[in-house]
């Protein structure tokens, strides 16, 4: 095993006990957390081991890096999300390797994924990225559509050609009433989603919690966690 394998092999056993943790304290069974790891700034070399040791989510957040890694990876079975803000001159290029958009947060880019999923024979699963920093009709500081707004747009996803709304995510807000309150910010994006599910059933993806904050994610009922550093390190960023 080379050394950089057995670091990573250490960090993601780490990082599960800390899910496996997490879920017995809550009550939930482990299989009902997923794990996404984040990837950017680091190699394909990375991605590699990572799905030698059993890794089959991972997450980008610019397609600048994420579009090459991805066609090195081609041949791996993995599921890409990508995380980053997105903008719509970048949309066909994410389409071509993304499983999952995570950050949907306007009308504009729903019809420009659809187009793109539909030009490329694909289907895109999509979540909408809820800012609880947002003021009404607002976009959060890090994106994001304020949490009322999430109706209009889930009803835009659902019924978009060639996407499939798959549910909610968010990042712990560093300002509003959610800052510093990890928990609470959680707890209320659940209960978005309780409402988003009322009308749709299937959007049952709740992300939430990265490297930092993921044990008070899985209290509030996260099925899925975007864990970076603690399974990677601190490596200098690409290029």
């Amino acid at each position: 095993m080379t050394d950089r394998k057995a670091e990573l092999a250490a960090n993601l056993a780490q990082v599960e006990e800390r899910i496996a943790a997490s879920c017995a304290a809550a009550g939930r069974a482990r299989e009902d957390v997923t794990l996404v790891v984040v990837t950017k700034t680091y190699p394909a070399s990375d991605v590699r081991i990572l799905r030698e040791l059993g890794v089959r989510h991972v997450a980008e957040n610019r397609d600048q890096d994420a579009a090459p890694k991805a066609a090195a990876c081609a041949d791996l079975s993995l599921t890409w999300h990508f995380v980053g803000q997105l903008q719509t001159n970048k949309v066909r290029s994410v389409t071509s390797y993304a499983d999952i958009v995570q950050s949907v947060d306007r009308s504009k880019l729903v019809t420009a994924l659809s187009a793109a999923a539909v030009r490329g024979e694909r289907e895109l699963g999509c979540l909408i990225q809820v800012a609880l920093d947002a003021e009404s009709g607002e976009r959060g500081e890090r994106g994001g559509v304020a949490p009322d707004g999430v109706e209009e747009l889930a009803d835009a996803i659902a019924g978009a050609p060639g996407l499939r709304l798959g549910g909610l995510m968010t990042v712990a807000p560093l300002a509003g009433e959610y800052a510093g309150r990890q928990r609470a910010a959680f707890e209320r994006l659940m209960e978005i989603s309780s409402r988003l599910r009322s009308a749709h059933p299937a959007a049952n993806m709740v992300s939430a919690g990265m490297s930092g904050d993921l044990e008070d994610a899985v209290a509030a009922g996260a099925t899925h966690v975007r864990v970076g550093t603690a399974v990677l390190g601190v490596r200098p960023r690409l290029g």
